[in-house]
Order: C-alpha cells, then sequence, then structure tokens
C-alpha cells in the first residue's frame, strides 16, 4: 500500500518538474519558485517536507534571487562603462595615431616617410624593404646590426636607383637575422590620421588615412593633428 502511493507520488513529482520547467533549460527563479511549489503540492503525504529542507530550498532561491539582481545590475554597469569607452575611441579621429602595421604613406615632393618597428633581440644583418601597390620592391635599405629594441628610420620616398616615387601608401617589411641566420621577430608601427572609428565587430577598430585597418589595442601612440 505504501509502496503505491511512493510510485504514485514519484510520478506526480515528474510531471510536476516537466510542467514547472517546460522546455526552457535555463532555471530562473520563477522557476525556481515554480518547482517549490510543484514540489509542496506533490509530497508525499506519508513522508512530508522536512522542515530542514524547506528553510534550505528557500535560502536557496533568495540566493538566486539576489544573484539575478546583482548580474543585472553588472550588465547595466558594463554596458554604460562599454558607452563611455566607445566616445573616448571616437575622440581619435582626425588625431595623429601610431599603431602596429605594416604601410606607410609617403606624402611626395621629397618629404621623408618614417618607418619603426621593434626588434625582439639583436640582429647581425636588418634589411627594410619598400614595396609599391603591385607589390614590387622599390626600394631596399640596409641598416646592418642593431641592438634590441625601438628602430626609427626615414625613407626618403625614392627607389634603388634614385627616382622620387609617387605619393601614396607603401608597404614595409623588415628581414632581421642573427649571427647564426636566424630570424628575428619583427613588430612593426605605421603613423596615419585616424578617419574613422567603426564598432561592428565588437571592438572599435581605427581606420587610418593610409587605409590601414587595426583594433584599438593596437594603438601605441597618439599626437595631436597637424
Amino acid at each position: 500500500m505504501v509502496a503505491s502511493v511512493s510510485s504514485t507520488t514519484s510520478a506526480q513529482d515528474s510531471s510536476a518538474l516537466s510542467s514547472a520547467l517546460g522546455t526552457n533549460k535555463a532555471m530562473g527563479k520563477d522557476d525556481f519558485l515554480k518547482l517549490l511549489v510543484a514540489q509542496l503540492k506533490n509530497q508525499d503525504p506519508l513522508a512530508p517536507q522536512d522542515n530542514t529542507q524547506f528553510v534550505a530550498q528557500l535560502a536557496q532561491f533568495s540566493s538566486l534571487e539576489a544573484a539575478m539582481g546583482t548580474n543585472s545590475r553588472l550588465d547595466a554597469i558594463t554596458s554604460q562603462n562599454q558607452g563611455l569607452a566607445n566616445t573616448q575611441v571616437v575622440g581619435l579621429v582626425g588625431k595623429v595615431a601610431t599603431v602596429k602595421g605594416s604601410l606607410v604613406t609617403y606624402q611626395g615632393s621629397g618629404i621623408a616617410a618614417p618607418v619603426g618597428f621593434t626588434l625582439s633581440s639583436a640582429t647581425d644583418s636588418t634589411n627594410v624593404s619598400i614595396q609599391d601597390s603591385t607589390g614590387k620592391v622599390v626600394r631596399t635599405i640596409p641598416l646592418g646590426a642593431h641592438n634590441a629594441g625601438l628602430v626609427k628610420v626615414n625613407w626618403d620616398g625614392r627607389d634603388d636607383h634614385g627616382n622620387v616615387m609617387a605619393a601614396g601608401t607603401y608597404a614595409v617589411s623588415v628581414q632581421a637575422k642573427t649571427k647564426d641566420g636566424n630570424a628575428v621577430s619583427v613588430t612593426q608601427e605605421t603613423t596615419g590620421q585616424v578617419k574613422s572609428v567603426a564598432f561592428d565587430k565588437g571592438y572599435p577598430v581605427l581606420t587610418l588615412a593610409n587605409g590601414m585597418q587595426v583594433p584599438v589595442s593596437d594603438l601605441l601612440k597618439v599626437e595631436s593633428s597637424p
């Protein structure tokens, strides 16, 4: 007789649980409350809910509600902070930024274009190659041995034959090797005016006047507009 009551109650508990939760796999505070009420309605009359367990479940319900409230407030704070950060990044438009990248803008008329890069370790040979829009190497600048750290050099805008190149955007590549012929890691940088900022990727992306697009995390330096 007792087994029959237990079996019926078990089936009712299962049905009540399915009804309370439905198809939603994520239990919220409303689902928790429904489950608690269903459990009380369908408890075994020969073995009613223990007071200690009932109080513990109420405490869990209170903790769940408090945690969800905290998460909501944290989400609101995060959203506000993101909005403030985006506003600050938009303020970079029009300024001159130095970022990690391999492009350089040559203004023409013999005005030198700065080229910068960082060596991870000392080198025995260091060569800078300037490429035009077709990928052709127009100038190779040998710099010899260098210590680790930031290296800066000015490209005079001429090719290997001394001809003045047209104004435009050029790609820079650096070949750095040790005395043993091993390649040295190089981090290149480029400088240009920030033309726009986009947020469609979920994080700010800067677009420079030379066409370079980089995440704001690659920003190295910001200067006032010329």
